[in-house]
């Protein structure tokens, strides 16, 4: 199990609002199997972040590339895999 950082960056405004109902199915569904371990948007509107768990890079990829969002066009995608560490008193 290995995570990956999913930037999904702000391309197209009026695509966002119209995917953005699938976009929220698609992170609920991909929580319900354990594909997710954190997700969020940035509050300056720009764009969002989700990690993905997932077994390599292109997993991840193909998970993130069928986001409706990235799908369509209205954000962009740039994946990494992350190196996960926890702060010690946390």
């Amino acid at each position: 199990m290995k995570y990956f950082a999913a930037f999904l960056m702000m391309k197209d405004q009026e695509k966002n609002a119209i995917y953005r109902e699938q976009h929220m199915d698609f992170l609920l569904q991909k929580e319900k199997e354990g594909k997710i371990f954190a997700r969020g948007r940035f509050t300056e509107g720009k764009g969002g972040l989700v990690i993905y768990i997932a077994d390599s890079f292109e997993e991840a990829m193909l998970i993130a590339q069928s986001d409706p969002l990235v799908a369509s066009g209205a954000r962009t995608l740039e994946l990494y895999q992350w190196e996960m560490k926890v702060a010690p008193n946390q």
